[in-house]
């Protein structure tokens, strides 16, 4: 449990001696993985406020967050251990600029702090950001869409997570390497190497405009709806490129003993990427939901997937200087790297008029795009892993908005009851919006207590229920899907064949532009910390 740095690199060096590559880089593979299941910066949906804060746990040996261990009293760097250390921060810049050959950043300011700092800078970040603002509006969201149990309480459990394990960080804000005074030199050198790939990246292009959609409030007119909408996979999309890079840099740096790099040892990524769903060496990460697990991991796991097919197929000038340049848009072309090297438009559907039909009962309350990563982690969630894999390649675009009725009380605006939800799809296939239609439904009964399906209400393709939230509805036409819950019968189908009017007759609308998804805030949000937004919380919330 409490394999470090040092010691994975000890090992792939015993390896290769032994000609045993093979088995060298499965032990690279391991250790990353373990870092970027304990990386603050990726954040999933997340919390970005400008910072790349690591989580590093048992990656960087200190198991900051592991049960009794972390009880046991810190071991602090004596004043030569710190001065090694500051250094090291050059030589380290040296390698990160000729691995990714992106120019070094002259003078990198470095800072040390005690565990009680990093605490108080991570709570005092989550209060008072954009993103967590927008997170805590997206929660009810994630709670009606079923991604989260009605009883979780997102905002401790996040603090928790970051709290318990982060281990060091750079602040596109202050230009500050922070480094921590628990850990032992030589541990924190592979996260250097992560770090000072973000110190360039800034240096580059800027990271806190460049990673940053530009939007803030809630929509309130159909234009600026579909204007949402087209942007609304941006930040998601740049967290798992600037996640993405400092990993491909993180693995080179842990294989530069034996010679190799990920370019010409391709299986350390891909061992990586099929163990990314193994949750059980962080204690607290076990025990999070599909959804944080999975927005957590995104931006490093699926990001080093993308930064490795264009490093492997381009080259390094492509896979960092050409990539920070002509980012992705969305987390389907993060999902799809041939996508985006072939240039194909990511497919984003309309938004109606909703405002017309219900602004006079409910207060606009979230809008944006249900993403083929939202759509892997839900079919993931109610129907499992082979079915989730499958139909997030048919996802063909899909949109979703949110109202909240403007008579609930100040205590039932915190629960699920007082939110109207629509969300419209589009797949490859009638069969595929069929089986997702149905995978969907069949989770109903667990979303909702009374539920009692109406058919003498329904119509061609239409189910009918009463629950104790108010009416649902569920359409099929062709290969596109509805969905309504919480709205009355009348409306829902007022807003069903206002979607189908609005997306036409010819080829769907396709976004040139960068989208936001609905787990956007987590993706993002844990990135921003240096692990998830490990991505999770972004997608929902809005930040960096």
């Amino acid at each position: 449990m409490k394999q470090t740095t040092a010691t994975a690199n000890t090992e792939v060096l015993s390896f290769a001696q032994n000609d045993d590559l093979e088995q060298a880089t499965a032990t690279a593979a391991t250790e990353v993985l373990r870092f970027a299941q304990n990386d603050p910066s990726s954040g999933t949906s997340g919390l970005g406020w400008g910072s790349r804060v690591f989580l590093l746990g048992l990656m960087v040996g200190c198991a900051v967050g592991a049960g009794a261990q972390a009880a046991a009293p810190d071991k602090l760097m004596t004043k030569e251990q710190t001065r090694e250390l500051f250094d090291s921060v050059d030589s380290v810049m040296g390698f990160v600029s000729k691995d990714s050959g992106l120019a070094p950043v002259e003078h990198v300011k470095r800072r040390l702090l005690a565990r009680a700092e990093v605490t108080r800078y991570l709570e005092k970040n989550f209060d008072e950001d954009e993103s967590s603002k927008r997170l805590q509006r997206s929660e009810i969201v994630l709670k009606k869409f079923g991604l989260l149990s009605r009883d979780f309480s997102l905002r401790p459990f996040l603090l928790s997570l970051l709290t318990e394990q982060v281990a060091g960080f750079y602040d596109s804000r202050t230009k500050v390497v922070n480094l921590l005074n628990w850990v032992d030199p030589e541990d924190q050198k592979p996260v250097l190497a992560h770090e000072l790939t973000h110190a360039c990246q800034d240096q580059k292009v800027g990271l806190e405009k460049w990673s940053s959609n530009g939007l803030k409030g809630i929509s309130k007119t159909a234009s600026e709806d579909n204007s949402r909408v087209q942007v609304d996979e941006l930040e998601t999309a740049r967290q798992a490129v600037t996640e993405g890079q400092a990993m491909v840099v993180f693995v080179d740096y842990s294989l530069k003993d034996t010679g190799r790099t990920l370019k010409d040892a391709p299986d350390v990524g891909q061992k990586i990427r099929e163990s990314a769903s193994d949750a059980s060496s962080s204690p607290m990460l076990a025990r999070a939901p599909l959804l944080l697990q999975r927005s957590l991991l995104f931006p490093y796991g699926d990001g080093l997937g993308f930064e490795q097919a264009v490093l492997v197929k381009k080259g390094k000038d492509a896979a960092f200087a050409g990539v920070l340049a002509d980012p992705p848009s969305s987390t389907f072309q993060i999902m799809n790297p041939d996508a985006y090297m072939a240039h194909v438009p990511v497919p984003v559907l309309r938004m109606p008029d909703v405002h017309a039909v219900l602004d006079a009962e409910y207060e606009p309350y979230d809008v944006g795009v249900m993403g083929e990563l939202d759509v892997e982690m839900l079919v993931t969630l109610f129907g499992g892993r082979e079915l989730g894999t499958a139909l997030a390649a048919e996802w063909d675009g899909g949109v979703y908005y949110a109202g909240q009725r403007k008579s609930a009380s100040v205590a039932d605006k915190a629960s699920t009851g007082s939110v109207g939800l629509v969300y419209f799809s589009r797949w490859k296939s009638e069969e595929a919006a069929q089986t997702f239609l149905r995978v969907y439904g069949e989770q109903l009964p667990r979303k909702y207590s009374g539920l009692k399906e109406r058919n003498a209400d329904e119509q061609v393709d239409e189910q009918v229920f009463s629950t104790s939230e108010g009416d649902v509805v569920l359409s099929v036409s062709g290969e596109t899907v509805f969905v309504s819950e919480g709205i009355g019968l009348a409306a829902a189908r007022k807003l069903h064949s206002g979607f189908l009017e609005v997306q036409g007759r010819g080829p769907m609308k396709m976004a040139m532009q960068p989208t936001r998804e609905l787990t956007y805030g987590l993706v993002k949000g844990m990135a921003g910390f240096g692990v998830m937004k490990a991505g999770l919380m972004e997608r929902y919330t809005g930040g960096r």
